[in-house]
């Protein structure tokens, strides 16, 4: 950095003669040398001077503004370098929270919904804003993920890369679970490092990261407030059941769709989803606190199959069950208070096979005690296809342990 010099330093005494033949860099004086100046020449000496520190001046104020076209800084055209990755190890909540969004934050996109409308003057075609959400960047190459319902029914889909509006392409949708790919035609995006929501604990620090309505990139900050909750929400075409979502009391609303709820170590461990207000729960109007995510491991499994196949299968058990409540078993004299009551099982379904019948109260399946017609849900949407699973059924009062392979809602049906 250039400054002003000190008296330290300047050395003492008269400085040595200069040896103009030596490669020092230690201060000298040049050898005096008689020159004979005429008053015309010092004119023309200063005139030229000017000029020449004027031009020097011009070309280089547009060599900085790029104004020269042929020439060109040294840098340029070469791929800038990747930052290096963040490691976060703050001291206070504060902190860690201006840490994890330095972290996260990059990897998070503004998604724009546009649908065609007709110009009311000129009666033209045009795209107008019709919605927006967010999305989290998967890969390098451009895969971005989202919620179903936030591209559904668009006719052009733009994500805010930068300062600049890109055009994405629609690789796969699952309404079941809400979940949708886009992709863009970029190359070394800043992508976001993907955690896992299994041990997550009630209490724990969260950021969310999103575009409530279209402010993107905005941060808020609570806790985890609770786990496997079960939700319905009204889409565009039916009902959507949403299980096992993480619930957040960090400031979701309307556009924070798609975009991350991280940890503390700025690890996405859920995509942001819904929100729970005195107006309603799908796009509500405000925030009341109560916000829900996908958890990152069963997201993560649908990005993988939708980017890989476009389209996603998850497990299926086959049965049809109401929840069997104290008031339930008393009325009708079941042999247990708490659990699932079958109402009906697919015919060739894996439950089937494995001898579930009508009339059962499932109990347990897998590691997961089951309380309730939404615990069967979540309990099978929470493994994966051709897993080996224990069911555990009450049939007259007898417990009974059974073992099926669940299969996939994708296959054909007999």
């Amino acid at each position: 950095m250039d400054h002003e010099p000190h008296a330290a330093d300047v050395p003492d005494g008269p400085l040595p003669v200069c040896d103009l033949t030596s490669d020092s860099d230690e201060p000298c004086e040049e050898p005096a040398v008689a020159r004979r100046w005429s008053g015309w020449a010092v004119f023309a000496a200063a005139t030229l001077g000017a000029l020449a520190g004027g031009t020097l001046v011009a070309a280089a104020a547009l060599f900085v503004f790029g104004l020269l076209p042929w020439v060109r800084p040294i840098s340029e055209g070469k791929a800038p370098e990747r930052p290096a990755p963040i490691v976060i190890e703050p001291d206070g909540e504060s902190d860690r929270a201006v840490a994890v969004a330095a972290k996260v934050t990059p990897a998070v996109v503004n998604v724009t919904v546009q649908q065609v409308a007709r110009d009311p003057f000129t009666g033209a075609r045009v795209f107008r804003a019709a919605g927006n959400g967010s999305g989290v960047v998967l890969t390098e190459d451009g895969h971005i993920l989202t919620n179903a319902h936030v591209v559904d029914g668009a006719s052009n889909v733009l994500v805010k890369i930068g300062v600049e509006d890109v055009e994405a392409t629609l690789v796969g949708v699952d309404r079941s679970s809400d979940l949708a790919v886009i992709k863009v035609d970029r190359k070394s995006l800043p992508v976001a490092e993907l955690g896992t929501s299994s041990g997550l604990q009630v209490g724990q620090f969260v950021v969310a990261i999103g575009s409530p309505f279209g402010l993107e990139k905005t941060v808020t900050t609570g806790i985890i407030s609770a786990l496997q909750r079960t939700n319905l929400a009204e889409g565009p075409e039916d009902l959507t059941r949403y299980t096992n979502l993480i619930q957040t009391d960090a400031a979701i609303n309307p556009g924070n769709s798609g975009g991350a709820l991280a940890d503390a170590e700025g690890r996405v461990i859920g995509i942001n989803t819904l929100i729970q207000s005195p107006t309603g729960a799908y796009g509500a109007p405000q925030s009341a606190g109560i916000g829900f995510a996908i958890p990152i491991d069963f997201a993560r499994d649908v990005a993988e199959q939708l980017i890989a196949k476009g389209f996603a299968e998850h497990p299926f058990m086959g049965v049809q069950t109401t929840t069997v409540d104290q008031a339930t078993a008393t009325r009708y004299g079941l042999g247990v208070d708490r659990g699932a009551l079958v109402l009906f099982v697919v015919p060739g379904s894996p439950a089937e096979s494995a001898g579930v019948e009508a009339g059962d109260i499932l109990v347990r399946i897998a590691d997961r005690d089951i309380g309730s017609g939404e615990d069967v849900f979540g309990a099978v949407r929470s493994r994966r296809v051709g897993d080996e699973i224990e069911v555990v059924v009450v049939r007259s009062d007898t417990q009974r342990t059974l073992r099926l392979v669940l299969g996939s809602d994708a296959a054909p049906r007999p």
